[in-house]
């Protein structure tokens, strides 16, 4: 196959770098193409999708239809997603060896021999069909009880993992000879493969960013066989599935020629799976994956910030206000004067009734040091001032304040407003 010339970065751009999965493979003939591969796709499809009617046109029509083949005249060209979808293995290894699975399993997590290995150069649903049998055979069972009923986790979701898998596959740099490998531990499966992330996506705003297909036709035909439901959904389902089942975000990690996923199994809190299981039954809808992230966020801090809300579900001050006030009116957060923590409701379910009881006196314990010290450099302080200083509202302040001067720390000078407190010396 004649290798076009490329940029010397590997940033994706569509102006200089047009779809790779597009090409025609030079020297791939329609002898090349596997028929068999293809019944089993329309198979697929007719079950994936019952009121499609691609299974049912002639086989050269069905992949015309995919671009998976271009006719030229009366010939047949078969471009680089065709052969990836339905080449026959041995084409594969002859004309695009670069598209290679290399499956690897580690029975420890600290081995650095693997016990078993899978080397694929396969149309991509036989790879995925393959890989996700592995995962099965190893996949563990844990049952968590939320209320009458039991609800299944296992250490690794089949649907996390194939749209994991799926994403390194229509998002590698074919440019580059390096496989993709799946890295499969006790604890976790790490997924690598070769290309950095395109344009400008990167950990920070891989959630909230437009996806940017580095293989559009590759994106499109895996849409069309309804193996992703929309082109660019897949990180967004991976993250909301791992946050419900109580497990921790997908980990990326890249360099300019790599993508590195990272998939744990670890449950972390079986209370915050059945809380999430039965609020969500409870409101008969599922909870949106930027309140997932808040309320995850929450489990494993005390408070959360407007900035910190912003942050970690990859939005604007405005869009995070908005969830974190959804969140207050339902009743599941409240505001601690400028941050917001659980409410106590679900201290109870989540945590424990004690454990709320702690986090608004620590967060009162603060707010008193903080008084102090301010104290030790100025000689007086408002209701005004502290506020700003602890981040609570003005009731909040006066109550901290007033509690202050009840313990003999503070001394009031004045009324109303106009009130300031000074520290008994």
């Amino acid at each position: 196959m004649t290798k076009p010339d490329y940029p010397a970065n590997d940033v994706y751009s569509p102006a200089d770098n047009p779809d790779f999965s597009a090409k025609i493979v030079e020297g791939a003939t329609e002898s090349d193409i596997d028929l068999l591969e293809v019944y089993r796709l329309k198979e697929k499809l007719r079950i994936r999708d019952a009121g499609s009617a691609l299974p049912d046109l002639a086989d050269t029509t069905f992949l015309d239809n995919l671009n998976l083949i271009r006719m030229d005249k009366d010939e047949v060209r078969v471009t680089v997603a065709g052969l990836l979808f339905v080449g026959k293995a041995a084409s594969i290894a002859r004309l695009l060896p670069q598209a290679e699975v290399i499956y690897l399993h580690y029975s420890d997590e600290a081995q650095t021999e693997y016990d078993n290995r899978m080397d694929m150069q396969e149309p991509v649903i036989s790879i995925l069909d393959k890989l996700t049998e592995r995962i099965r055979t190893y996949n563990r069972l844990t049952n968590v009880q939320v209320g009458l009923f039991r609800l299944e986790v296992y250490d690794f979701s089949e649907a996390v993992f194939q749209e994991a898998l799926l994403n390194a596959l229509a998002h590698r740099s074919y440019e580059d000879m390096a496989p993709v490998y799946v890295k499969h531990y006790p604890t976790k499966i790490v997924i690598e493969n070769p290309g950095g992330f395109p344009g400008d996506i990167n950990e920070s705003n891989i959630i909230t960013h437009q996806s940017i297909p580095r293989n559009k036709l590759i994106a499109m035909t895996l849409q069309h066989l309804k193996y992703v439901q929309r082109s660019g959904q897949g990180v967004d389902i991976m993250f909301q599935s791992m946050l419900t089942e109580g497990k921790p975000y997908p980990e990326y990690a890249s360099t300019p020629n790599s993508v590195r996923l990272t998939l744990r199994s670890t449950m972390e809190n079986q209370s915050f799976v059945r809380f999430i299981a039965e609020t969500q039954d409870r409101r008969s809808k599922m909870f949106t994956l930027s309140e997932l992230m808040i309320l995850h966020y929450l489990r494993e801090h005390q408070r959360i910030t407007l900035k910190q809300a912003a942050k970690t579900i990859q939005e604007t001050d405005d869009n995070a206000h908005k969830v974190l006030n959804a969140l207050r009116d339902e009743g599941l957060l409240e505001l601690n004067g400028k941050t917001y923590m659980l409410s106590l409701k679900v201290y109870e379910t989540v945590k424990t009734d004690v454990a709320y009881v702690q986090d608004k006196t620590v967060s009162q314990i603060q707010a008193k040091d903080r008084i102090l010290e301010y104290l030790k450099h100025k000689p007086w302080i408002t209701n005004q001032k502290a506020q700003e200083l602890c981040g609570f509202n003005k009731n909040q302040t006066y109550y901290i304040l007033h509690q202050m001067c009840k313990d003999g720390i503070l001394q009031p000078d004045g009324v109303g407003r106009g009130t300031k407190y000074k520290s008994v010396k």
